[in-house]
């Protein structure tokens, strides 16, 4: 705080608080009240705290519903050194890269800001390069707090032409496992099950050892949007509830909802024999540890295969904020409880996400094993 003294008309305001409609003061108020001296007048200044800034109230804001109260950065909640990625780069990255854009393919992994765009992008260990291909455009319907992609009510219509291309470019690309995911297509009838069938189609038709897993929105709870695509020839249907009961309406668009996501992975399983069926929870969006155990009972009550556990990270201060951030040591805890209570397999681990490419191989085996028993 600072004060200055000169003559002038007595006036008592605060710096960064203008005047305005959305900040109205009462002329009334004690801001306005002079302070009592004899023989001069003063200005009072007062540095007060600043706030964090609300979008721009002339405009669409940059994310649905802008700051709330479960956004903002959390100054006391520090990332941690285990988290610290190095930038994408290297030759296979830069090949996958180009070759992604001229084939005018969109990626989850460029449009969700994947932490393992390198990783997977420059073939990890084993030396695959993997990627995970978006259909239906680049802008969702839906607006979940946590997610970087791009939102619109009415975004571009699908491309007709779109499965079979995409197949045409993955049977060219050599790889013998994909992953297709799609933004939210509420504006759709079927929900864009259609053109997901289409694609897996196409691309078994050109390539019939691919293995094809697609990672869905949950249709608004359309069962036959569900069994559209899981007879369309996919090997794992993979639905994320993304967080536990009782953040739901937190963390996910109104529309979506627990008991719902549960519904369509249930359908997944049960409409056709053998099918693999997936799902992710982001931790450290301030879920307790029975809570977490409730979803695993809850998924494998329905016989979910596989689980995936990745720690939440906040795209943007106008995202929701990160509670905590849980050690590699909780994480291969959830792991071995997550199979000792029987999920097939868990990938757990900081930068671990629902496409990780760490569980590829083993879903790899358990296709094969699947096609050994029929």
């Amino acid at each position: 705080m600072s004060s200055c003294s000169c003559s002038s008309s007595p006036l008592h305001f605060p710096l960064h608080k203008p005047i305005n409609k959305h900040n109205p003061i009462s002329p009334n108020s004690a801001l306005f009240s002079p302070p009592k001296q004899r023989g001069k007048f003063t200005i009072r200044c007062e540095s007060l705290e600043l706030k964090p800034k609300s979008p721009p109230t002339n405009g669409p804001p940059p994310y649905p519903g802008g700051m709330g109260p479960y956004t903002g950065r959390d100054p006391s909640v520090k990332k941690p050194s285990w988290l610290r990625q190095k930038a994408p780069q290297g030759e296979k990255y830069e090949e996958v890269k180009k070759t992604l854009s001229g084939l005018k393919l969109n990626t989850v992994c460029e449009e969700a800001q994947c932490p393992n765009i390198g990783e997977c992008w420059n073939g990890g260990g084993d030396g695959i390069a993997t990627a995970t291909i978006m259909l239906l455009g680049d802008t969702c319907t839906r607006g979940c707090r946590f997610c970087a992609v791009k939102t619109s009510r009415n975004p571009a219509p699908p491309d007709p032409l779109e499965p079979v291309n995409t197949a045409k470019a993955i049977a060219s690309w050599g790889v013998d496992y994909i992953v297709l995911t799609s933004v939210d297509r509420d504006d759709l009838p079927d929900g864009g099950s259609g053109h997901f069938a289409e694609t897996v189609k196409a691309m078994k038709l050109l390539k019939p050892d691919i293995m094809v897993e697609c990672l869905t929105s949950d249709f608004r709870g359309d069962l036959r949007a569900v069994s559209t695509l899981v007879h369309s020839g996919l090997d794992v249907f993979a639905h994320n509830i993304e967080t536990v009961k009782r953040l739901q309406r937190i963390v996910r668009d109104p529309r979506a909802g627990y008991e719902q996501s549960l519904s369509v992975l249930k359908h997944a399983k049960l409409d056709k024999e053998g099918m693999i069926t997936k799902t992710s929870i982001m931790l450290g969006l301030g879920e307790t540890d029975d809570e977490l155990k409730e979803a695993m009972a809850d998924l494998r009550a329905i016989d979910v295969d596989i689980l995936t556990l990745g720690q939440y990270l906040q795209p943007t201060p106008l995202h929701l904020t990160v509670k905590e951030y849980v050690t590699p040591e909780k994480f291969a805890f959830w792991k071995d409880y997550g199979e000792s209570i029987g999920f097939r397999y868990v990938a757990s681990g900081p930068l671990v996400r629902s496409s990780y490419r760490a569980g590829e191989l083993f879903v790899q085996t358990m296709v094969k094993e699947r096609t050994r028993n029929a």
